[in-house]
């Protein structure tokens, strides 16, 4: 395979870069400019390792390097897809659920992923961080609300912070008294393994609150050694780690990619957490599958791997609505007309063979 030359240090920026790193064919550059205008890109030197410029199909390519296919817009699609603005009280927070919130505490990444739901929020002419003022703001908005138990820090990706800000960060909600858990959901352990030191480990452990990190990874290929050593830092410092994952189209859309996915997780000491549909992101079509499709690789799923591996598929329901869960279903109540005379509620369950069985067994 005709990898990218690992001696490339700069992360790649421009529609030209690209080209002339053969990640991109020199045709498309007209269209490609078209998107970079729009939508923000970067391509770190460890994800343009990974990508095989010979196959026009490589999964890796097709989560970060731009496609003409983003400059259309599908009936459905919204610049703000899972409702952020709705619950969003005060700049810098989302407030869904009752018990936790989202910290929006930046609006960059290592690298930016051609499906982001957050895609209009990041980029060219974008703001890069929350300013200090709105970041106080936020934080007494965290303390005004005792039922906060858990804030989630995102963006962007916070790991893009220094580890000298995180640890200030980490110290100032963990403070809260009424703050028990701090999660991070971040893509740098992959994109940018190196970043992810000692000392950045060190300021993510904090008196007074838990920390949990969510990793995100769409392929087994993006579990590199120098990942999974990035992985290992954290969790030999004590953090519990969970995964999520996006369904793509032509990236994981099958049940052998998903199976050695979710196992790569488990032996990086990674729980499977949160398998998510396509969010209805502006120009993010061609990368998403329908929920059957899903449904199925799921079904598959379950009868190929440890219940270690098993993640939730899960819809964030357009309009800020949350999460639930689309998994299929595996129980289902029989037609009482077909037991006649019976007093207990018998269910159809059906095993990862796709045998149906009655619960409880007819005697």
């Amino acid at each position: 395979m005709n990898r990218i030359d690992r001696k490339l240090t700069a992360t790649l920026r421009q529609p030209a870069e690209l080209i002339e790193r053969g990640l991109a064919p020199e045709q498309a550059l007209a269209d490609l400019e078209q998107v970079a205008a729009r939508y923000a890109i970067a391509v770190t030197p460890d994800i343009a390792a990974l990508i095989d410029p010979d196959d026009p199909n490589d999964p890796i390519a097709r989560q970060f390097i731009p496609a003409a296919d983003e400059l259309a817009t599908h009936p459905g699609e919204n610049a703000d897809p899972i409702g952020d603005d709705a619950h969003s009280p005060v700049p810098g927070i989302v407030h869904r659920y009752p018990d936790r919130v989202l910290f929006k505490l930046v609006h960059v990444c290592a690298v930016y992923c051609r499906f982001c739901f957050r895609r209009e929020m990041v980029g060219p002419g974008k703001a890069t961080a929350l300013p200090e003022a709105a970041y106080r703001h936020a934080l007494s908005y965290i303390r005004s609300h005792p039922e906060i138990w858990e804030v989630i820090l995102t963006g962007g990706d916070p790991l893009m912070l220094s580890p000298r800000r995180l640890a200030e960060i980490m110290a100032d909600i963990a403070a809260v008294d009424h703050v028990k858990i701090i999660r991070l959901h971040t893509r740098v352990p992959v994109a940018d393994p190196a970043r992810v030191s000692p000392e950045m480990a060190h300021a993510l452990r904090v008196d007074g609150a838990t920390t949990w990190i969510a990793i995100h990874a769409n392929h087994p290929r993006e579990l590199t050694s120098e990942a999974r050593a990035a992985c290992a830092r954290l969790a030999d410092a004590g953090i519990p780690l969970v995964s999520q994952t996006v369904l793509l189209r032509g990236v994981n859309d099958d049940a052998a990619t998903l199976e050695a996915l979710m196992r790569a997780f488990v032996e990086c000491r990674i729980k499977p957490y949160y398998l998510h549909h396509g969010d209805l992101a502006p120009g993010t079509a061609h990368l998403r599958t329908t929920i059957a499709e899903g449904q199925e690789l799921m079904r598959s799923l379950r009868g190929r791997v440890s219940g270690l591996c098993q993640p939730d598929y899960v819809l964030d329901i357009p309009g800020g609505h949350g999460k639930a869960p689309i998994g299929p279903r595996y129980l289902s109540q029989e037609n009482p007309r077909q037991r006649e005379g019976a007093n207990e509620t018998r269910y159809r369950v059906v095993d990862y063979c796709g045998d149906v069985h009655l619960y409880p067994p007819k005697v």
